[in-house]
């Protein structure tokens, strides 16, 4: 099927109670392999590209692989472009066929969050094209205070706010999550969630959602999350099948490893899509 609007399918997320895996990804094989994965979930799936992975493929490659994955895909597949803090560098990936863009001025203060947002959300809608921003500060999984503190988390009371202001299609939140290796287990604050998801319609995102426990992840999705960013754990299982392959010594060279960590690596992604069905 063609290219999915990643707006049409968080709403259809929301409408039924699910959220649907983003993951980061960089080659054709993560690409391919996310939307088998989600094909045999019976699941969407969001292909997305952090802008510093355009150094090793460029945007207008990584769109047209999306483009032809999801052409033949038998689930809805978006494409989107991942943590941008320029508007420079999202109206490069708008010109190159990107769908979906996060404009992330969460360190910005509120106003300045707001101004940058509005203006990119004015370029990017006259082209068709998505925007979610970033309320809160989602930081770094390194460093305790960014998912403990909780004046770093989002406010509630800003999000109406924030949204009539904006018109953002989505909004990344933060309530606990970070980005990569947790040093510690993260806690969600779940009510927290409960109470934004009560304030407004537009579909709630979740990053840093490589090593949240199973059981809170399930509990973010009943309460409202309808996209779980994923990076990191991808990564995990790619270098630990990869390494299990070449300890192994029955692939040689680069194509063997591919093909022999293939199914374990769909697998991975199956288990971690399989936690976002309603």
């Amino acid at each position: 099927m063609p290219l999915e609007r990643v707006s049409n399918i968080l709403k259809e997320a929301d409408k039924g109670g699910y959220a649907v895996a983003a993951f980061n990804v960089f080659n054709y094989e993560t690409i391919a392999w996310i939307v088998e994965a989600a094909e045999e979930e019976d699941m969407p799936v969001i292909a997305m590209l952090y802008p510093a992975c355009s150094k090793f493929i460029p945007y207008t490659t990584f769109v047209a692989i999306v483009k032809d994955v999801a052409s033949k895909a038998k689930v809805p597949v978006g494409l989107h472009l991942d943590h941008s803090r320029s508007y420079e560098e999202i109206m490069a990936a708008i010109r190159d066929g990107f769908t979906s863009v996060m404009i992330d001025g969460s360190t910005l203060p509120f106003e300045d969050n707001v101004k940058i947002t509005k203006e990119i959300v004015k370029v990017a809608h006259a082209m068709d094209v998505d925007v979610e921003a970033e309320l809160g500060y989602v930081g770094r999984a390194s460093n305790l205070d960014d998912y403990t503190d909780k004046s770093r988390f989002t406010d509630s009371d800003s999000v109406v706010e924030f949204v009539e202001r904006t018109g953002v299609d989505s909004l990344a939140i933060a309530i606990g999550n970070a980005h990569g290796n947790y040093v510690a287990t993260p806690n969600l604050d779940l009510e927290r969630l409960e109470d934004i998801n009560s304030r407004t319609d537009v579909p709630l995102v979740l990053h840093g959602g490589s090593g949240i426990p199973d059981e809170q992840i399930r509990a973010a999705v009943k309460l409202g999350i309808n996209k779980i960013n994923i990076g990191t754990e991808l990564n995990q299982l790619f270098m630990q099948q990869f390494q299990e392959i070449m300890n192994e010594g029955k692939a040689w060279g680069m194509l063997g490893c591919m093909m022999g960590m293939k199914d374990k690596v769909i697998e991975g992604i199956r288990q971690k899509i399989r936690l976002l069905k309603p």
